[in-house]
Order: structure tokens, then sequence, then C-alpha cells
């Protein structure tokens, strides 16, 4: 009898043989240091070259030739078992032939017993596994001697059958026979993992663990019967499905029970790969039944897999098994449920009956499954309704974008219905009629599961926009009344914004609630896809275009949406005015002076918000009205030059606001642009006519500023404005050949330069003394050129060389003269 110890003495063992390990890796750790010191003494140490060439370590383990070596005898055995059975069978008499193979085979499979019992596990696989290739080689002769008459088909299966149970049991027998030790003399060769090794109480777990082969191939030989079996028969695709089916559930409940390794890796390799086989084998009979009762079948096939899935997924070990094969289980449930209500329903009823399917599934959400099956049942609903969702798709982006194609066809007639208000000649996706309950389906899910979980607020905006899509492709799918499908959107909009608006947020950030962004977008969306709608009639643009214009103003005034309502109004107003225009017969560039309602509206409505978060967003919509306006009469000069100019009374209305100062450059620039408009509109040509009405503001400006800023430099006050017309007139003076341009501008520059040696300021005195030096150059430039053209060519050199020398000769004293300068500029201001 084996003595096992107490536990209180194997407790005292453990310590001891700890205590040990400890000691020996504290002198273990000593010698690793001394070793290091002594390796970095040698690196200091300049090299010198050895005599000997430092020795090679073994390239290959002793277990691992070890392995080779009898994995190649193994093999040799085998060849030569084949070649005498296919070549040497016939040389021999009955009985030889049955002593010699049957002698071989028994021997084979008889030597593993006692090498185990000597420790040789490795030498004991091998031999075991020539014994079990003899025995495939004395099936085969059984087949050629005794049975010759029977079908090979058959016959294989049987075979399969009978070395599948032979092999299972040879190995459960020799482990019971002969358990191998584990003990200091094992093979070490063969390492094995720790489920396989016994321990106290588990001589089951070591018979099954003695060899490792016969297992895992009996399980592989086990794989062929059925199979076999029915391909013999003749039997059909269903038939031949089934067994698949039936073969990967049998690998399913081995993978699971096993405690082998290479036995469940076997199993699995077989559980995948018949289960695929099988599942798109049965996908593909339920989705070419041709009635009833082959949708029955191919369902029944696919029920199979899915129990045998959902089996796996109950008492799968690891959570992510059990959630990615309940998520296969619970899509073919759908598949074999749909596929009997796709037998007996029309084509359009295929998506929602699957759907339904689907949607069932989440009934196991407060079952007492594992919670990881329920996981992956609930996600195999919603890929179900994902792809539904995908099968709805077309139609909605066709329902939401098709209308845009009544832009270029604007009041070109009323359309027959509400699908052709859409379509606009485009095509019509197939099987639509079911497309609103699928959405609406979709849209419940969502609501109503999501009311008590965490993802509640997620849900509800799903929810949300799914149930939007349904009222927009419900008019055109069921073809209602043009006028009716713009009732409905209408109302559709209307909703939205009721939704936006009962929701309940913090105070002031009604926006930043994604339920409530979520229905003001969709009302946004709503109302841009009706006015396009609309554009089919004059009466429909004009009539959706002000109640989107007053519903819009009213969410705004009444509710807290107003950075997205109140610019939605203003573009709705702006579209309005320009219909106006159009239903009226005018020209753009008459259109355009009606559409700068818009920007004075916005001014005056950001005027009364103040520091409202609504005023930017209103700003900005009448900002882009006005260059609406500008675009609409740039055709014409004397319209857009009074444009231009109600837009700089606008924008100047607007920067009396003390926060808006700096809109006042901005109002100065599209009044100073609307003279010029007018002025090119007269064929005024002359450059004073357009810098004259920039230079004297400027001034003005320049000399307010100097009174309230006395420090503020004669450059900033008055150099833009003086500039912008002493520069455009001295270019066009040097180009005129006529005396008045350059009289007058050497007197207005005369007359800055007095100004400027008067007030002591450096912009006028050197503005104007430079212009009116260059307009005395130009004046002068004839009779220079004449007495040039008089002079001989030496006067020219000579001439030069005295005002060098004039100058080296008073160098410093022009220096002085030239700081003196300087300084008195200076101190100009």
């Amino acid at each position: 009898m084996t003595h096992f110890p107490s536990p209180a003495e194997e407790l005292r063992l453990l310590d001891t043989e700890l205590r040990q390990l400890d000691a020996r890796r504290a002198v273990l750790l000593t010698r690793r240091a001394w070793l290091v010191n002594a390796l970095y003494a040698q690196a200091a140490v300049p090299s010198q070259p050895s005599a000997r060439p430092p020795a090679r370590g073994p390239e290959a383990t002793a277990p691992g030739v070890q392995n080779v070596l009898l994995v190649l005898g193994g093999v040799l055995l085998t060849v030569a078992a084949i070649a005498f059975t296919l070549v040497s069978w016939g040389h021999m008499g009955i009985a030889g032939r049955s002593l010699v193979l049957g002698g071989v085979t028994l021997a084979a499979l008889a030597t593993p017993v006692a090498l185990l019992r000597r420790g040789l596990r490795s030498t004991a696989e091998a031999v075991a596994g020539l014994g079990m290739a003899l025995t495939v080689l004395d099936a085969y002769a059984l087949h050629e001697v005794v049975l010759p008459g029977t079908g090979g088909t058959g016959f294989a299966a049987a075979a399969s059958a009978v070395l599948a149970a032979t092999w299972a049991t040879y190995g459960l027998a020799v482990g019971a026979v002969a358990p191998p030790a584990f003990d200091g003399s094992r093979d070490r060769s063969t390492v094995g993992d720790a489920e396989d090794r016994p321990s106290a109480g588990a001589g089951a777990g070591a018979v099954r663990a003695a060899l490792r082969l016969p297992l895992p191939f009996a399980l592989v030989a086990a794989q062929l019967p059925l199979l076999l079996w029915v391909s013999a028969l003749g039997a059909g695709v269903e038939t031949v499905t089934a067994v698949v089916l039936v073969t990967a559930a049998a690998d399913s409940a081995v993978a699971l029970r096993a405690r082998m390794t290479p036995a469940r890796i076997v199993a699995l390799v077989g559980a995948f790969g018949w289960g695929a086989w099988g599942v798109l084998a049965a996908g593909w009979l339920s989705w070419a039944a041709a009635g009833p009762g082959a949708a029955a079948r191919a369902a029944a096939l696919l029920a199979l897999a899915a129990a045998t899935a959902l089996a796996v997924a109950r008492f799968a070990p690891k959570a992510g098994l059990a959630l990615g094969t309940a998520l296969t289980g619970g899509l073919l449930t759908v598949a074999a449920l749909g596929g009997i209500l796709r037998s007996v329903l029309p084509d359009v009823w295929t998506v929602p009956g699957y759907l339904l399917c689907g949607v069932a599934l989440l009934a196991v959400v407060r079952s007492p499954l594992p919670g990881p099956v329920r996981r992956g049942l609930v996600l195999s609903s919603a890929v179900v309704q994902a792809v539904a969702a995908l099968t709805a798709l077309p139609t909605v982006v066709v329902t939401a974008l098709g209308p845009a194609g009544w832009v270029e066809r604007i009041w070109s007639g009323a359309p027959d219905d509400a699908r052709a208000a859409v379509t606009v000649g485009a095509p019509w996706p197939p099987l639509t009629a079911t497309v609103p309950l699928v959405l609406a389906v979709l849209a419940g899910v969502p609501a109503l599961a999501g009311r008590t979980t965490t993802w509640r607020t997620p849900a509800l905006v799903g929810a949300l926009v799914l149930g939007w899509a349904t009222g927009l492709v419900f008019p055109a799918v069921l073809e209602l009344p043009y006028t009716a499908g713009l009732v409905v959107q209408g109302a559709m909009a209307v909703a939205a914004l009721m939704v936006a608006a009962r929701v309940r947020p913090a105070a002031g950030k009604r926006l930043q609630d994604p339920v409530a962004l979520t229905a003001a977008l969709l009302a946004l969306v709503t109302s841009v896809a009706l006015a396009l709608a609309a554009l089919s009639t004059e009466s429909a643009t004009l009539t959706v275009l002000a109640a989107s214009t007053v519903l819009f103003a009213l969410a705004a005034w009444r509710t807290d949406l107003g950075p997205l309502t109140a610019p939605a109004a203003l573009v709705h107003g702006t579209a309005l005015t320009c219909a106006i225009g159009g239903s009226a017969g005018w020209e753009p560039q008459h259109t355009a002076l009606l559409v700068l309602v818009v920007p004075a509206t916005a001014a005056l409505l950001a005027a009364r918000l103040g520091t409202s978060p609504m005023t930017v967003p209103v700003e900005a919509t009448g900002a882009a009205a006005g260059l609406l306006a500008v675009a609409l009469s740039v055709t014409d000069a004397p319209l857009l030059a009074l444009t231009l100019a109600l837009c700089g009374v606008i924008t100047a209305g607007t920067a009396v606001r003390p926060e808006r100062r700096d809109l006042g450059y901005a109002a100065a620039a599209l009044l100073v642009l609307a003279s010029w408009v007018r002025l090119a509109a007269w064929e005024v040509w002359s450059p004073e006519a357009y810098t004259l009405p920039v230079t004297v503001p400027a001034l003005a400006v320049g000399l307010l500023r100097r009174r309230r800023d006395p420090a503020a430099s004669s450059w900033t006050a008055y150099g833009p404005g003086l500039a912008a017309t002493l520069l455009p007139s001295l270019a066009a003076a040097w180009g005129d050949a006529h005396w008045l341009r350059p009289l007058l501008l050497g007197t207005a520059a005369l007359t800055l330069t007095f100004v400027g040696a008067r007030h002591r300021l450096q912009a006028p005195l050197l503005l104007g003394g430079t212009t009116l030096t260059l307009v005395a150059l130009h004046e002068l430039a004839p009779y220079i050129a004449q007495v040039v053209d008089a002079l001989p060519r030496w006067a020219p050199p000579a001439l030069a060389g005295l005002v060098l020398l004039a100058a080296g000769a008073t160098y410093e004293q022009r220096l002085r003269d030239a700081r003196r300068m300087r300084e008195a500029l200076g101190k100009m201001t």
C-alpha cells in the first residue's frame, strides 16, 4: 500500500525543501556575482589571440534527437509494413499471412505496456503509433482477402468505426495495465500538461494519460463512420448535412469533456470544421427552399446546429467562447424560424419575418441563463436588427436626398404622388412596402428596452432617429398624395421640435442634451427636405417656407433652442424672400434688396439679445444673407452699389453697440466700396473721385483721435488718409500730360508741408514734401532732358566729379546738418 503523509507532515517536508532551495539559490547568486566580476576584469585587459577556437555547444538537445529518431523509426516500420502488405502479400499462404501480420500487430500493440513500466514513454508512443498503423493495414487486408465483394465506402465506414472503438479501448486498457511512472525515472523527453498528470485519487486521469496517441487517433477515426455510411447509401444533401451536424455535436461534447489536450484539439477542429460545413449547407437549403416542407427540414437542421452552439455556450469554461457560441446559436435560431416564415409569406415580408424572430431573442434578457450566454443572444438580436436596418437604408436615403432634384426643375409642376416627389425620375428601391414596419419595430425595441438600462440615452437617441425615418418614408412608400406628403413632413418637423422642447435637462443646457439636440437636428433636416420637395410648385414653396420661418421663430422665442432654431428661421426667411422675388417676376438684382430685410432683422434682433447664446449665430446668419444679397446684385453695378451701401448702414448700426466696435471698419469698407461701384457705374475714372471720399473721413477720424489722445502719432492719425489720396494722384500725375492735376496736387502737397512744419507733424511734412518734390521733378523733367541733350558728352561725368569733390570737402558739415535734421524730425509727432 502506498503511504500518504498527513497534511502536517507534508507541510513540514515542503518547508524543508523550500529552505534547501533558498540556500542553493544564495550559493548560485554568489557564484554568479563572482563570474560577472571576472568577465568585467577580462574585458578591461587587451584581448590576446587564442590558440584554440572556442568550443561550440550542441546544436540539438538529447530529447529532441530522441524524438526524431523514434519518429523516423516508426515511419520506416510503417512503410515497411505497407510494402509487405501490398507487395509480398501474395507470396504467402493464408495461414502465413495471418500469422505474420497478426503477430506483428499484436507485438506492436503489446510492446508499449512493457516500455511504460520501464518509464520509456516516448518509445512506447512510437511503437503504439506503429501498432495502430498496422491495424489499418489489417483492415485493408481483411477487405482484400475475406470480404472482397463488399463496397469500399461501406466497408470503410465499418472499419473506421471499429478502428475508433479499438484504438480508444486500447488506450484505456494500456493505461489500466501499465500506468506511467511520474517519478524521477520518468522519460523527460515528452513533456505533458498538468491536466494529464495523475494525482492522488485521480486514477482515471492516469489511465487516460498513459498514451497520448490512441485517443486522438480514435477521435480522428470516429469522424468518418457516419459520413461514409450515408455516402454508401447514396443519401441526399439534407441527410448528409444532418450527419455532418451530428458529428460536429459529438465533437463539441468531446471537446467540453476531454481532459487530454491532443484529444481536445482534435475535437475542437472537428467541431468547428464540421459545424461550419453543416451550417453553410443548412443555410443554403433554407434560402433555396421551394416550399414549407423543404424550409421545415432546413429549419430542423439549423435548429440542430443552434442547439449544439447553445449547449456549448451553456457549458463552455471560458466567457469568450460562451459569448461567441451563444451569438452563433442565436443567429442560427433566427435563420431557422425566419426560413419557415419566408417560405409561407410573400417576398416583401422576408425582412420583417427575420426581424421579428431576432427581436424575440430579447426575451432571454430576464432568463436564468449564464451572463455570457444572455449577452451573446442579445448581441445576435442586435446583429439581426442591424441587418434589417441596412435593408431599409436605401429607401431612407432616397426619400431624404431625392427632393434635391427639384432644384433643377423648380416650379415645373406638382408630381403625381409623394413617391414621385422624392424620386424626381430616380429609381425607387424594390420591396419597400414593409420598410415603415421594419423601421417602426427597430424604433420600438430601443425605446422599450432602454428605459431602465444604463444606456438609456443612446437608446432614446436611436429610437428617435429610427422613428423619424419611419415617418419620413411613410408617405413615399404608401404613395400618398403630394399635398398629404408635405403635410406629414411638416407635422414631423413640429413633432421633432416638440420632443426637443419637452426634454428637461439642466437650465440653459438643452442643446447639450443628446436627445434634445438630436430632435432639433432632425427637425432641421425635415424642414430642408420639405422645402426641397415643395419646389415643384410656386404656392407650395411660398407656403412651406413661410410656415417653416414662423415655426422656427416661435421655437426660438418660446424655448431655449434659440442657438439652433433662430438661425434656421433666418435661413428659411432668406429663402422665402428669394421665393417672393421670383414669384413677383423680379430680376435677381432687385430681389437682392428684399433679401436685405434678413440681415437688417438679424441686426435688430442681435441688439435686443445682448449676450444671449443666440447672438453670434443670428449675426452670422445675417452676414451670410448679406453676402447672398451682394452676390445676387453683382450683375447690376448701380444696384450693387446700393446693396453695398445698405449693408454698410446695417453694419454701422451694429457697430454702435460697445461690444461690436470693430465692425466700424467693415462698415466703412462697405460704404467706400459702394461709392466706388457707384462712381464706376457713372464711368468716372479720375482717382481723386475714389480716394477723396476715403481721405476726408479718415482725416476727420484722425483729428478726433488726436484730440482724445494727444500722444497718438501723426502717422497713425493722418498717415492712412493722406496716403489714400496722395499716392494714387501722384501715380496719375506722372502719367498725365496736362497741367491741371500736377498743379492741384503740388498745391495740396505744399499746403500739407506747411501744415506739418507749422504743427511739427511728421506725416504731413514728409508726405507733402515728398509729393511736392516728385511733382516738381515731373514738371522739370522735359527741361532737364533738353539741357542734358544740349550738354557735351563729357559734361555729365565732369559734373558728377565736381559734386563728389564738393560732397567730400564738406562731408563732416553735411553729416552735422543731417544729424540736426534727424533730431528735428524726431521731435515732431
